[in-house]
C-alpha cells in the first residue's frame, strides 16, 4: 500500500511539473514575447555550464563541449543581455570572459594547448568584440578593456599569417603537435577577417580594413571562396603535397555567415560599394542554408550526421544575419524574412525535455526532433536575439558611443613607451586605439608575419 501511495504521489508530481513548465511560444512582432522565450532558452544553455558546479571551471561547459563553443555561447548570452536588457547573468558572463583570457590577455590559456586552434581563439575574440560593441560592463581601470582584448586576439592571429604555404592564410591549428596543423581552413581566416573588419569599423583605422581585404583576397585566390552572382564558400585544404589545391568542398553556414557579416562591417565602415557587392553576394550564397525560409545545416542535418560542433553552427550564422541586416540595409528585407521564419521554426522545436523548453536541431518540422544539447540551445537563442535587431541600435563604435578601452599593442612584441605615446599625442578621443599608433603597429606587423613560438 505504501509503495502504491508513493508511486501515485510521484505520478501526480510529474504530471504537475509537465503542466506547469513553460513551453516556448513566440510572437515575432512582440518584444516581450521574444524576451520571455530568450529567458527560457538561456536557462537551458546554462544547464550545460560547468562554471557554477562544484569543481567546475569558470567559463567552461561540460563535456563533450569544447572550449571554442564556450566562447560562442557567451557571445550568445551577451546578445541576450543586450537585446532584452536583462542583466540576470551579467556577472556570470563577465566572470567567464575574464577567466579565460590567459596569462597574456590573448585568449590562449595554457590549459587549452592540446585542443586550441586559430578558429577557437577567434570565437573568443568575436565574443569580446561583441562586448565592446554592445557596451557590456567594462573591466576595471587596471585591466585591459574588451577592445584591447580583441586587439590582442587579432594581433596574435595576424602574427601567424603564413605566406610560406599556399601564399597566405591561417592554419587550422596553432600548435604543431595538434592534428590539423597542416590544414588551412576558411573558418580560421574568416575569424581573422571579421575581427579586422570589426576593429576597423570600431576604431576608424583603415589599416584594419586593409588587412581584412588581404584576408578576403587570399580566400578568393586560393579558391576557398568562389565569387559570382552568388558566392560559394568551401571548408579548406591540406598544405602538404597539394599546396591547398585539393579543396574540401563542404559548405558550412558559419563560414558563409562570418564572411557575410565581415563584409557588411567593412562596408559600413568605408561606404565602399565593393564591400556592399561582396555582402550582397554572400547573402545570395546564404540562401542554400534555408528550406522554405527556415535555416538548416545542409551539409549534415538532412543526413542526421551533424557532430557536436556542427550542431552549433547555426548560432553564429544567426548572429551574423542580424549584424548584416543592421549594417547593410539593402540586405535587410531578405534576411528579415529568413530570421522570422527560422525563429518560428526554432520555437516549434523548443518544446522538448522535462522542462518543455529544450530545443531541437531541425527547425523545419514544426516539432521537436529529439535532439538536444548546447549547440541546439545557443542556435535557438541567437535566432531569437536576431528578432530584436530592429528595436536596438547597431553595434557601437568609437564614434557612436562605444566606451571600451583599447590597446593596439596588446598581443604583440612591440613595446610602446610612455614617451612615444606622449609624442604621438593620443587624446581621450583616441582611447579605442585608433589613429597613428595603431597604424604604426599594424604596419610593422604587415611588413612580415611573425611565427609565434610557444
Amino acid at each position: 500500500m505504501q509503495l502504491k501511495q508513493t508511486l501515485s504521489t510521484l505520478t501526480a508530481l510529474l504530471s504537475f511539473t509537465a503542466t506547469t513548465t513553460n513551453a516556448i511560444t513566440i510572437d515575432t512582432a512582440d518584444s516581450s514575447s521574444i524576451c520571455e522565450a530568450v529567458a527560457l532558452v538561456q536557462d537551458g544553455v546554462l544547464d550545460y555550464y560547468a562554471g557554477t558546479q562544484y569543481g567546475g571551471t569558470i567559463g567552461m561547459f561540460q563535456n563533450p563541449y569544447y572550449w571554442w563553443e564556450a566562447g560562442e555561447a557567451f557571445g550568445s548570452l551577451l546578445g541576450a543581455w543586450y537585446f532584452c536588457k536583462n542583466d540576470t547573468f551579467e556577472d556570470l558572463i563577465f566572470d567567464a570572459l575574464m577567466a579565460q583570457r590567459g596569462d597574456h590577455y590573448d585568449y590562449i590559456p595554457s590549459n587549452q594547448s592540446l585542443t586550441e586552434g586559430n578558429d577557437d581563439q577567434g570565437f573568443w575574440g568575436l565574443a569580446v568584440m561583441e562586448a565592446a560593441e554592445r557596451n557590456f560592463t567594462n573591466p576595471g581601470d587596471d585591466e585591459p578593456g574588451w577592445l584591447a582584448l580583441t586587439q590582442a586576439v587579432f594581433n596574435t592571429m595576424w602574427s601567424r599569417w603564413d605566406e610560406d604555404n599556399c601564399g597566405g592564410g591561417l592554419r587550422w591549428q596553432i600548435f604543431t603537435w595538434n592534428s590539423g596543423y597542416s590544414y588551412k581552413n576558411t573558418i580560421s581566416t574568416a575569424c581573422l577577417f571579421t575581427l579586422a573588419a570589426r576593429l576597423g569599423r570600431y576604431t576608424g583605422n583603415e589599416t584594419y580594413i586593409d588587412i581584412a581585404n588581404t584576408a578576403y583576397e587570399w580566400l578568393v585566390d586560393v579558391g576557398f571562396v568562389v565569387e559570382g552572382d552568388s558566392a560559394a564558400v568551401y571548408d579548406g585544404a591540406e598544405i602538404a603535397d597539394d599546396n591547398c589545391t585539393d579543396i574540401t568542398k563542404i559548405e558550412w553556414s558559419y563560414n558563409m555567415g562570418l564572411l557575410m557579416a565581415g563584409s557588411a562591417y567593412a562596408y559600413n565602415a568605408t561606404e565602399d560599394d565593393t564591400w556592399l557587392q561582396r555582402t550582397e553576394m554572400f547573402v545570395k550564397g546564404a540562401s542554400i542554408f534555408f528550406d522554405n525560409d527556415i535555416m538548416y545545416e545542409r551539409a549534415c542535418q538532412s543526413s542526421k550526421s551533424c557532430n557536436t560542433d556542427q550542431r552549433s553552427f547555426k548560432s553564429i550564422f544567426s548572429r551574423c544575419l542580424g549584424q548584416t541586416a543592421m549594417l547593410a540595409p539593402t540586405t535587410h528585407d531578405t534576411i528579415w524574412t529568413w530570421i522570422q521564419a527560422s525563429a518560428k521554426g526554432a520555437a516549434a522545436s523548443c518544446v522538448g525535455g522535462y522542462d518543455k523548453h529544450t530545443c531541437g536541431l531541425d527547425w523545419t518540422t514544426g516539432s521537436n526532433d529529439g535532439n538536444y544539447g548546447l549547440g541546439e540551445q545557443i542556435s535557438a537563442l541567437e535566432i531569437f536575439n536576431a528578432l530584436l535587431i530592429n528595436d536596438r541600435p547597431a553595434p557601437y563604435s568609437n564614434e557612436t558611443g562605444g566606451t571600451s578601452e583599447g590597446n593596439a599593442a596588446l598581443g604583440t612584441n612591440t613595446e610602446v613607451t610612455a614617451l612615444e605615446t606622449n609624442d604621438l599625442n593620443i587624446t581621450g578621443k583616441d582611447r579605442a586605439g585608433s589613429g597613428i599608433l595603431t597604424a604604426v603597429i599594424l604596419a610593422i606587423m604587415t611588413g612580415g608575419a611573425i611565427w609565434m613560438v610557444l
